[in-house]
């Protein structure tokens, strides 16, 4: 009896020596362990970004075992070195960005190899044409759906840049762009090599296929300090200046500057030369032109615990405290308000009629659960489309002030990434910090298109784009402009 006991198990030990999965990892040995399937994992959808190592395995899923890394192709657990002088060493950051290199150019030969893209099942040209024969479609609805049909075809095309400085493009890279209300003009903002910023303006009415050729009218104003945000302004005429706000630096305060467009290029019949003015604001945000007949000629701007209002003619200010950081502002145009979103993640509105700084001047009061990076009212200014730092992008009611719709996809941790919203043609755009452009249906948050950076993705090269459906003014071409490191792209969906 006792011998068959010693028998069983020394047996057991043996079979646990030779099941490895029965065998605890040394820190220092290489895993060679099967993948298991696991049920409550999932693929990733376009443009998401695996966080995990078990995330790079694909379709398959291992344990997760931390200070490992499971290579899918070699099949194998590795160790996860510190970030020291050890020759190539494997990180978790280096990981992650491997993988989100290999997501993008798999994506990008997708788009290559693939002319057109379903966005919806049944989704194309003949059956929208059919319901809208039959009745089943509006005019409104009819247009709508084009609009995204046309969305799912875009194909990558390279524009031709000119300019009087060659040079200068091939080492400038773009920091961001930003269409006029026409969108026949771009407004650019460029990191030069040697530090700092410049300015210039793209006319786009030679954004004509085969020959897609824009030129790039640059100005000498250079400045070494980092602009925190910018906007058309229509001081003369409709978009005849540009509002800069400035980062201050050293013992240079910050300001907010206009700069008259007539400086690049005269575009505008009878254009003069416009009133170049600046204002000493100290460290704001964001800021914003008002259309408003009631805040005529002023802009705002979102300060740390302050929200001013500058009258440029008069020079006369209107100042009002807040809890927090102001990173995004609108005007609306048909009521008196001006809409702020703060660090906090609330977005109020202010009666810029209110003379005080009294109770009575916030209008309207709304929270996200992130700093609020972008704020954009809809035409009607009954609804208000906002996006934060933890990704959110969500659709408010103003009048029962709840969200009505939230759109998925958008990645965001810390950047100051703006909103593209398009209700003529029923789209929103956004880019996320991982380099994907993103498209929705305005009205049923359906995401219509991912589209990858043509460049390596980095956080420092995160596109900047401009989205219209008559780029180059009334006689344009409808698409999409994305400018990434000293290129310009555009895709086109006529």
């Amino acid at each position: 009896m006792h011998k068959s006991s010693w028998k069983s198990r020394r047996h057991g030990r043996r079979s646990q020596r030779q099941n490895p999965r029965l065998r605890q990892h040394r820190p220092n040995e290489r895993c060679n362990t099967e993948a298991q399937q696991s049920p409550q994992d999932s693929d990733h959808g376009d443009g998401e970004v695996p966080s995990t190592s078990t995330s790079t395995a694909g379709s398959s899923s291992v344990p997760d075992l931390p200070g490992y890394y499971f290579d899918p192709e070699k099949n194998r657990y590795f160790r996860l070195l510190p970030g020291h002088n050890n020759c190539n060493p494997l990180t978790k950051e280096g990981i992650q960005q491997k993988a989100m290199e290999d997501k993008r150019l798999q994506l990008l030969e997708e788009e290559d190899r693939q002319t057109k893209k379903i966005t919806r099942m049944g989704f194309n040209a003949t059956s929208l044409l059919q319901k809208s024969k039959l009745g089943f479609l509006n005019a409104t609805s009819y247009c709508r759906l084009a609009h995204e049909l046309r969305v799912s075809c875009m194909q990558r095309k390279k524009v031709e840049i000119h300019s009087s400085d060659p040079s200068a493009l091939a080492s400038d890279r773009f920091n961001l762009i930003m269409a006029d209300t026409n969108s026949d003009r771009l407004f650019t903002v460029n990191d030069v090599k040697v530090g700092g910023s410049k300015y210039g303006i793209i006319s786009l009415r030679g954004l004509k296929t085969p020959t897609l050729r824009v030129h790039m009218h640059e100005n000498l104003y250079f400045t070494n300090r980092k602009v925190n945000s910018v906007c058309w302004a229509s001081l003369n005429h409709l978009d005849s200046h540009i509002l800069l706000c400035l980062m201050g630096i050293a013992e240079t305060p910050g300001c907010a500057t206009l700069l008259p467009a007539s400086l690049f290029v005269n575009s505008h019949p009878g254009d003069r030369p416009g009133m170049l003015c600046s204002f000493r604001i100290p460290g704001a945000w964001s800021c914003a032109w008002s259309s408003n007949i009631q805040a005529n000629n002023c802009f705002s701007t979102g300060l740390s615990r302050w929200v001013l209002v500058t009258n440029v003619v008069t020079g006369h200010r209107l100042s009002f405290g807040t809890s927090s950081d102001v990173l995004a502002q609108q005007f609306a145009v048909m009521t008196p308000l001006l809409f702020n979103g703060c660090r906090s993640g609330e977005i109020f509105a202010i009666d810029i009629r209110c003379r005080n700084q009294g109770n009575n001047w916030k209008a309207t009061s709304l929270f996200h659960d992130s700093a609020v990076t972008s704020v954009k009212v809809l035409q009607e200014e009954q609804c208000l489309v906002a996006s934060d730092m933890a990704g959110k992008i969500k659709l408010w009611d103003l009048r029962t002030t709840r969200c009505v719709r939230q759109y998925d996809g958008h990645v965001n941790e810390y950047a100051l990434l703006p909103l593209h919203v398009h209700e003529e043609e029923g789209l929103l755009v956004a880019v996320g910090q991982d380099c994907y452009t993103r498209i929705w249906s305005l009205r049923d948050t359906h995401l219509l298109r991912t589209i990858p950076s043509p460049h390596p993705t980095s956080r420092t090269n995160i596109p900047s784009v401009a989205f219209s459906s008559r780029l180059g003014g009334v006689q344009g071409a409808p698409g999409l402009l994305m400018a990434v490191q000293q290129d310009l792209y555009y895709y086109p969906y006529s």
